[in-house]
């Protein structure tokens, strides 16, 4: 085999094995910076349109975060409003809306995860809701 094609050869087969090594690296352990630690991350999105019309008002949803949400993540939360949209699948339309984002960081373990499910099912049964979108990660968080 000609020396051009040997080291063309060695190059990709080294780029593959580089390759195939840091797709590992997604499966190791997070390590943080002192003082921060790795905990587990929630963002939950609650539209406030009930059927195609504004319905669930400020104090409405500040009642349902002191009801629902503060009693399972006491240590502290976040909202944020925003505007959001998504696809109704039933109707097959495009819907546009205002909503509540919450983001809460929290020592991950089974009764928190059980806890976000709660809160996004009675949400859903109190305000007609199809969905709340619920995402859940790892961070590196310090307080």
């Amino acid at each position: 085999m000609p020396r051009h094609i040997r080291q063309l050869f060695s190059a990709c087969l080294a780029a593959l094995t580089v390759s195939v090594l840091m797709s590992g690296c997604a499966w190791l352990p997070q390590a943080c910076l002192p003082p921060s630690r790795v905990m587990a991350s929630a963002e939950m999105i609650f539209g406030r349109n009930i059927g195609d019309r504004p319905g669930i008002s400020e104090s409405v949803f500040a009642n349902f975060v002191a009801r629902e949400i503060t009693p399972r993540f006491p240590d502290g939360l976040t909202v944020v409003d925003g505007d959001g949209q998504w696809r109704d699948g039933v109707r097959n339309v495009d819907v546009r809306e205002r909503a509540k984002v919450v983001l809460i960081t929290f020592a991950d373990d089974a009764q928190k995860r059980a806890d976000l499910v709660a809160i996004a099912e009675s949400y859903k049964r109190q305000f007609s809701q199809q969905s709340v979108l619920t995402k859940v990660g790892n961070v590196c968080a310090s307080f």
